[in-house]
């Protein structure tokens, strides 16, 4: 899938340029006050419309835009992501350029990003990991993968430096595609079937079946309340023995494989929050 080029916008007259460091502290500076800027954030506003968040606040700056790819649970689907100096933004693409919905808002304080290798058909992708979320993105080519997390690393460090906080070392697990998983990723016998639906273990990532995923465990980076994880997981959990043996799913990511099962069938509670 094509996805379309990081637009990183300068300080003069509103054009846009494709410049490393393009989002420097000190052009983040000057922009923040610009009557350029605010014009840009008020466009995205326009395009969420009356369901989005409002993005204009004191020394918030738009570093660029692009299209990504992003892996979700069911399959590889395009979103338009928007960079500031302080968050991330993203949201499905209705009308390009003009409409978006079902926003999404990262503070990127909370934000790490790692490569992931390319194979088979999706390249040039990354992890975008926080407490809450955690998902993969590609890029069309490895200089807009490069740009992008050039960008928002630099924007992360400067927020890091300036509030004297740490790096986030708790990240929520990157979810495994239905594609990956014919079978439970736990037991290894419970076949998915539209009878035997897939579920999303909160913690580890694994598509598991019903049996393996009974019991629910408080994640609060993740929820308010009790969120459901697999048999294993929830062991380790409530001995507080967390990482012994468990794969770490949050730092690395199983690529989807060619084959597909006969159903794409998954009953996630909260399907279009967790995956989307």
């Amino acid at each position: 899938m094509r996805t379309w080029v990081l637009t990183v916008f300068s300080n003069t007259l509103g054009r846009h340029w494709k410049v490393p460091g393009a989002g420097d502290g000190r052009m983040v500076d000057r922009l923040a006050n610009s009557e350029a800027n605010s014009k840009r954030i008020a466009v995205v506003e326009g395009c969420f419309g009356a369901a989005g968040q409002p993005l204009a606040i004191p020394g918030r700056v738009l570093i660029g835009e692009g299209v990504l790819t992003k892996l979700c649970r069911k399959k590889p689907k395009a979103r338009q992501f928007f960079l500031f100096n302080d968050i991330l933004v993203y949201g499905n693409i209705v009308i390009q350029k003009k409409k978006y919905n079902k926003q999404h808002i990262i503070p990127l304080e909370s934000v790490t990003i790692d490569t992931v290798e390319d194979e088979g058909e999706l390249r040039n992708g990354w992890l975008i990991k926080t407490p809450t979320k955690s998902f993969a993105v590609y890029a069309a080519t490895a200089t807009e993968k490069s740009e992008w997390m050039n960008h928002i690393n630099k924007c992360v460090s400067d927020l890091l430096e300036k509030s004297g906080k740490s790096p986030s070392h708790e990240h929520a697990a990157v979810w495994v595609p239905d594609s990956e998983a014919s079978v439970c990723m736990r037991c290894q016998k419970v076949k998915f079937t539209p009878v035997s639906r897939r579920h999303h273990c909160r913690k580890c990532g694994f598509v598991v079946c019903g049996p393996c995923s009974e019991k629910k465990f408080l994640l609060p980076s993740q929820s308010s309340k009790p969120v459901r994880v697999c048999e294993f997981c929830y062991e380790q959990l409530s001995l507080g023995q967390m990482g012994g043996g468990l794969p770490p799913r949050s730092d690395s990511y199983s690529r989807p494989s060619s084959r597909s099962p006969g159903n794409n069938v998954s009953e996630d509670e909260d399907e279009e929050d967790s995956s989307d």
